[in-house]
């Protein structure tokens, strides 16, 4: 009892106000998300990062609460965080944005900048409401995404076929990205589906053309 005591008269913070703290992260972590699945969640092909929106906000502002009046214990964390490697690649560009709309509301929060918070949340809103009109005016949400993974001697031999059928089944082929990382090839691609599109038959035709390797498809869009 008497350490936490210590603890708190250290940070300067009351019960009340880390309460308050608490739960407005995880008020803006809720916020996150729900914006996140109402403008990205019917086409996103990301890996999933926002299933850790909801601990991802509290957890930040507790550890900031923490390390905020100690610059050692800051640095040791850090120096114990170099430890860790998150292997999970960023498939959607939407995520990132997402990601540092979650960070820095839970920063926001920790430092007592409540305004900050408000107003970021308020023109982050409305940025995306916009963007989403001019989406729809433009029609832009017809197209719909393509990512494609496979080892890298894999893509060597199935690059030319995979396009191929890919052109031949959709049209505006587009590709957006390439990478590689860990020995494996990731590509998106943008296109728009034809009215006699059949997603089953098309994602099954892919794994065919890529037998006997393994292929992971993630096939997004309206």
């Amino acid at each position: 009892m008497m350490a936490a005591q210590l603890t708190f008269q250290a940070l300067d913070l009351s019960w009340s106000d880390l309460w308050i703290s608490m739960i407005a992260s995880l008020a803006a972590s809720v916020a996150v998300y729900w914006m996140y699945h109402l403008f990205y969640g019917s086409r996103t092909i990301g890996a999933g990062v926002n299933r850790a929106f909801i601990l991802g906000g509290p957890a930040i502002t507790a550890l900031f609460l923490g390390i905020q009046s100690s610059i050692p214990l800051s640095l040791g964390l850090l120096g114990a965080l170099s430890f860790v490697r998150f292997r999970t690649p960023v498939k959607d560009s939407a995520e990132i944005g997402f990601l540092l709309l979650l960070i820095a509301s839970s920063i926001g929060i920790a430092t007592g900048t409540y305004a900050i918070v408000v107003v970021l949340f308020v023109l982050t809103f409305l940025s995306l409401s916009v963007q989403a009109v001019f989406q729809r005016r433009f029609s832009l949400r017809r197209f719909s995404h393509l990512l494609l993974s496979m080892e890298k001697d894999a893509f060597e031999r199935l690059q030319q076929p995979l396009e191929q059928f890919l052109r031949d089944q959709v049209d505006h082929l587009n590709l957006k990205t390439l990478s590689v990382m860990d020995g494996k090839v990731s590509l998106q691609y943008q296109f728009r589906k034809r009215p006699q599109f059949d997603r089953s038959a098309f994602v099954c035709r892919l794994s065919e053309i890529a037998a006997p390797a393994q292929l992971e498809i993630f096939l997004g869009g309206s």
